[in-house]
């Protein structure tokens, strides 16, 4: 019999869970030929998420739990939950129900037919607001048009991933991840599936507009080498213009003469150039950044609990404490 893993990291999750685990079960009941499991992994929540997922993992066998040591952010959180399960396929999905459950038999149908990775594809996103609709999508197509690796529009991370999909991604351990890149990059045979994303079922986002935009810093920077090459262009043609206004006003001082003016517009001048230079430090200092936190290897996560599906857990009981 094949197997079926789902991921589901949270933070402070707790409104939602029980319902979004009665909606997944219900799906695991209808797959006939997989053994399916679920793993909720708790990203340092503050509220009583992890004993919401004990409760769910004595109720139910097919539950395994996961706790990090602290608040370590999705990316992190999603990694170390795919790096503790072991499965035919893995099925990756949020706690908050905007992604509905019901669309996994789906996936599996094109897992079956030899797709590694299908993922789901947001034809509307209901519950959001004009403002953020609008700025992510200018965001994949920025993402489309900069990146060097295909990374497809109105895509979060609610996929399947095969077996040999996971085992390439595991091999990929950089400490700035940006997964919805990823799970690109590792490349094999890759399916859309589109459907309407539905509002988040109890509790806030915990993505506001700041991290959004560091969000997206990280993924511009972890697929992209572009913002270093419009810096450089950037420089190239102002230092162009300034030279050629520098000719420009030497000639005039020459033929006409030039009392002293122009205050004003040296300013400009000035402020402009600086600012242009300060933007480009920018742009190499994030860089930069990134190159200083990979040169550290520090462990991605460190692990407070960790308890497997009971079924396993008769087989090696135990708690383990360890860095990832």
């Amino acid at each position: 019999m094949r197997s079926l893993a789902v991921v589901v990291p949270a933070y402070n999750e707790s409104e939602g869970l029980n319902t979004f685990h009665d909606r997944l079960a219900a799906v695991f009941d209808g797959l006939d030929g997989l053994a399916c499991s679920v793993l909720y992994v708790d990203d340092g929540s503050r509220d009583d998420t992890w004993q919401v997922m004990e409760a769910l993992r004595m109720r139910d066998a097919r539950v395994a739990t996961l706790r990090l040591s602290r608040n370590f952010g999705k990316e992190l959180a999603l990694t170390a939950g795919l790096d503790h399960v072991e499965a035919d396929a893995v099925v990756v999905i949020d706690a908050d129900l905007q992604d509905p459950p019901e669309l996994i038999p789906t996936f599996i149908t094109y897992w079956n037919e030899g797709y590694d990775v299908v993922y789901g594809t947001r034809a509307s996103r209901a519950g959001e607001t004009g403002l953020k609709k609008l700025t992510s999508s200018a965001f994949y197509r920025v993402m489309d048009r900069l990146s060097q690796t295909p990374i497809p529009r109105d895509t979060g991370d609610f996929r399947l991933l095969s077996r040999r999909a996971l085992q390439a991604l595991s091999q990929v351990r950089e400490r700035q991840r940006f997964m919805k890149g990823l799970f690109t990059w590792v490349g094999y045979r890759q399916k859309a599936v589109v459907y309407d994303r539905d509002p988040r079922f109890a509790g806030q986002s915990k993505w506001n507009y700041w991290r959004l935009w560091n969000f997206a810093i990280d993924g511009i920077t972890s697929f992209s080498s572009a913002p270093l090459k419009i810096a450089t262009y950037f420089g190239f043609t102002v230092a162009l213009i300034a030279f050629l206004f520098g000719i420009w006003v030497l000639c005039k001082a020459i033929l006409y003469g030039d009392p002293v003016q122009g205050y004003p517009s040296l300013m400009v001048v000035i402020l402009f150039l600086g600012g242009v230079q300060l933007m480009a430090l920018g742009v190499l200092g994030e860089y930069i950044g990134r190159l200083y936190v990979e040169a550290k290897q520090r462990p991605l996560y460190f692990i407070d609990a960790w308890h497997p599906p009971q079924a396993a857990a008769a087989a090696a009981p135990g708690t383990a404490t360890a860095p990832e």
